[in-house]
């Protein structure tokens, strides 16, 4: 799903207040968090999710990994912190 900048720059200011909800550790992206995630963006559309990797490229990497194992969009990231939309099919 593509978002223009009106709907990528509204979802960011809606993700705002969140806390993270979603943790990615040392073990990476597994199936346990990916369902999680699924979970989590079937509850509230809207996620963020926190990465614990130092290195830039692997983070961006992870949260595109995460994005597209969730067949969600990637709305934005800003250093270990990057937020997850993905809309609700029922709502």
């Amino acid at each position: 799903m593509t978002l223009s900048a009106k709907q990528r720059q509204a979802l960011k200011t809606a993700a705002h207040h969140l806390k993270p909800v979603i943790r990615i550790g040392q073990k990476g992206i597994t199936e346990s968090l990916i369902r999680e995630t699924d979970a989590a963006l079937n509850a509230h559309e809207l996620i963020k999710v926190q990465i614990q990797d130092d290195d830039r490229a692997a983070r961006r990497q992870g949260a595109l990994d995460l994005a597209g194992a969730t067949a969600s969009t990637l709305v934005h990231q800003i250093g270990k912190t990057f937020i997850l939309y993905r809309q609700n099919p029922k709502g």
